[in-house]
């Protein structure tokens, strides 16, 4: 998962915003939350990925694999994975509260 923050040095201006929200989106595309969502699945999925095919050839004494690049991406997997089940708890706790609401 990328956790980057884009270095954008334009200012956010309202009028932009609203003309993007506005905007019809098609039924297809990954846009908005979902797609965000879905690519940090994916991402998340990659690197856990990796660092299980790094484990295995550092396991077969692969002399190109590093014990500490091995190491690192396990670290990336881990915290991807925790931040992964933190976003999920916090949309079950959101959908809980919203079924649990007075109408």
């Amino acid at each position: 998962m990328d956790l980057r923050i884009s270095s954008s040095t334009a200012p956010l201006t309202g009028a932009g915003l609203t003309r993007r929200a506005a905007a019809p989106q098609n039924e297809g595309s990954d846009v908005g939350f979902s797609g965000a969502l879905k690519g940090a699945l994916q991402s998340v999925s990659a690197a856990q990925n990796r660092s299980a095919d790094l484990q295995k050839e550092v396991q077969m004494d692969n002399p190109s694999v590093s014990l500490e690049e091995t190491m690192v991406a396990i670290q990336k997997a881990q915290i991807g994975f925790q931040a992964t089940l933190h976003v999920r708890n916090r949309m079950v706790q959101a959908y809980t509260d919203i079924m649990n609401m007075q109408v």
